[in-house]
């Protein structure tokens, strides 16, 4: 059956992939909305990219909605020396025709899982989680309401990105991934554990360059900008590619393995805030509350990946 979706997206070029791919694929995913949060740039960059990209895959009955434009508790942490001022450079995108929806983008959330039947829509985070904790605070019921949540977000055995500890979608919200963690959803987690298995080496871009479709091409030009912070970090062969690994699982999850346990999101440290505490080892007592992914199928990810970019314009 066609799953019923919503986006919540800082965007962020590995963001905007994770967007193409789910347009790419209507046959399995019902975009019902794309939400824009404060994270890897501010909120008005990001409604932008996410409007631009919408526009890009040629998928413009998609609405786009704005979200919160900063954390629930703490200022606003972004990352402009990984994605560049606007937060999507590489690609030299248009301006967009379309335009925002004027509802705000928690308010949707929350008026399309009380309007379908409960266990029918996912919710697919790539950003800071500040959208949906707010939905749950200002709606409870909705928590049962929800299929799942799939998530791009923290880490355990590979540690931070942002900070020695923390993975960046969480550091900036600790308290809204707080919130989502003990809301009681099925909750499935793509950390760094998995994004950073699906590095884009030099040859995988080329194939999504070679694809010669506008999209293809836009998607290079991203992942050839972004990578360069990664590839002087790490020293490896690609960059990792992070959010689309919520889409990849989606539409094919066996490409992903893990295992059902308890996750808890450290808020008062200073040493670690934003953390992501995973019992991966089943070490303690706490409730099992999310799917936690070690592994993935870095080849078959990328073959998704670049057969469903050449569907699109």
């Amino acid at each position: 059956m066609k799953k019923k979706i919503i986006i919540d997206t800082d965007p962020g070029q590995d963001d905007a992939v994770a967007i193409l791919l789910a347009l790419a694929s209507p046959e399995e995913l019902e975009v019902l909305g794309v939400v824009a949060v404060a994270g890897n740039v501010g909120l008005a960059n990001n409604s932008k990219n996410a409007l631009k990209v919408v526009e890009l895959s040629g998928r413009t009955d998609v609405p786009v909605y704005a979200g919160c434009s900063r954390p629930l508790r703490r200022t606003l942490v972004t990352a402009e020396h990984v994605h560049g001022d606007t937060g999507l450079n590489g690609p030299d995108l248009p301006e967009p025709a379309i335009a925002l929806q004027k509802q705000h983008g928690v308010d949707f959330i929350i008026e399309t899982l009380l309007a379908h039947e409960p266990g029918t829509v996912t919710l697919c985070t790539l950003g800071p989680l500040t959208n949906i904790a707010m939905a749950l605070n200002k709606a409870p019921e909705i928590a049962p309401r929800i299929a799942e949540i799939v998530m791009m977000g923290g880490a355990y055995f590979e540690v931070g990105n942002i900070t020695p500890a923390a993975e960046f979608n969480i550091y900036v919200d600790p308290e809204a991934a707080d919130v989502v963690m003990r809301c009681g959803a099925p909750i499935t987690i793509m950390p760094l554990d998995v994004t950073h298995q699906m590095q884009s080496t030099r040859p995988r871009i080329d194939a999504i360059r070679a694809l010669g479709n506008r999209s293809g091409v836009a998607v290079a030009e991203m992942l050839t900008f972004s990578e360069s912070f990664d590839l002087k970090k790490y020293g490896w062969a690609g960059a990792p590619l992070h959010d689309p690994c919520v889409t990849a699982y989606l539409l094919e999850p066996g490409l992903f393995e893990g295992r059902l346990c308890n996750v808890a999101i450290e808020c008062a440290s200073e040493l670690t805030v934003g953390m992501t505490v995973a019992d991966y080892w089943h070490v303690t007592d706490r409730p099992r509350n999310a799917t936690f992914m070690r592994n993935g199928n870095a080849e078959g990810f990328y073959k998704l990946l670049t057969e469903r970019l050449a569907r699109l314009p």
